[in-house]
């Protein structure tokens, strides 16, 4: 059982429901495997807050991620399932035949002890999850998880916890894939992706119970712009909730910024010319 409830002993326990997934590993990480991680608190080279409400939190190593499964055609042996701070995904540790190890996102369904690989043929049939291949060789209507945006680039699509996208179909060299918004897009076929889908799908279902443990995550108090002043925020102002000031209008950052319904990207970026099917069920403008 994932979930973990507690005996409401406390005012805090009595709300919380904390994810621990089974057959997780109670083992320091590999030790070649990881990087120190220094701590910004939200700030850029200048010093200048970039991401607000940052700072703090416990100390973390940085797992190294093999994200592009470039040791082909060598079976590699899940030896843990590993606890990863720095994402929502369980890692699997790999040691290959050569004595060589990585981590790689764990899929749902792997267990320590199986055997998975990064196919460099495409004429076997083994779609196991974990399992790496070309999406040219991948049949049609498979989920998969990792997929890389660019050959030899590294998996950026379908990386968090529970998520998956859906092979379509190949033409023309691209690859169509349904992402998890609803988007449907092309991927040049020579890029790369395992089967299955991401584990640690119970991870958008915990509540973490007490504020402190917000701050053990590294996440500062946020303070709603309606409760501040007309000086400190466009929302702000008003005796109590109020239609000329408190949040009436519409949602915005301190600058003015729409919060919400807002269209954030660019209408004249590159990659629009690979998107089918937007996620609110339209074709992106200029396509019928």
């Amino acid at each position: 059982m994932a979930l973990k409830s507690f005996r409401p002993l406390t005012p805090s326990l009595r709300f919380t429901t904390l994810n621990r997934p089974d057959d997780i590993s109670t083992k320091r990480p590999e030790r070649s495997l990881v990087e120190p991680k220094n701590k910004t608190g939200g700030r850029n080279a200048y010093g200048r807050i970039t991401s607000r409400r940052r700072g703090g939190g416990h100390k973390k190593l940085y797992r190294i991620i093999d994200f592009k499964r470039t040791k082909l055609d060598m079976p590699a042996k899940v030896q843990a399932i590993e606890y990863d701070p720095n994402r929502s995904a369980l890692l699997a540790l790999l040691a290959y035949a050569d004595g060589t190890k990585s981590y790689v996102l764990a899929p749902q369904g792997l267990s320590v002890g199986d055997t998975i690989y990064n196919a460099l043929k495409t004429d076997t049939n083994d779609f196991r999850p974990g399992n790496s291949f070309l999406l040219a060789a991948i049949p049609p209507a498979t989920k998969l998880h990792a997929v890389e945006l660019m050959p030899g680039r590294g998996a950026q699509i379908a990386r968090s916890a529970g998520t998956s996208v859906e092979l379509i179909t190949i033409e023309n060299g691209y690859a169509q894939i349904k992402m998890a918004s609803g988007e449907t897009r092309l991927v040049n076929a020579q890029c790369r992706a395992s089967i299955g889908e991401v584990s640690n799908a119970d991870h958008s279902k915990r509540k973490l119970g007490k504020a402190g443990r917000n701050r053990w995550l590294g996440r500062r108090p946020r303070v709603r712009g309606v409760a501040m002043n007309p000086v400190d925020h466009p929302n702000g102002g008003g005796q109590g909730k109020s239609k000329g000031g408190g949040g009436r209008q519409h949602l915005v950052s301190p600058w003015g910024q729409l919060a919400k319904g807002f269209p954030t990207r660019r209408r004249t970026k590159l990659s629009s010319s690979f998107i089918l099917i937007r996620a609110n069920g339209r074709p992106p403008r200029g396509k019928k």
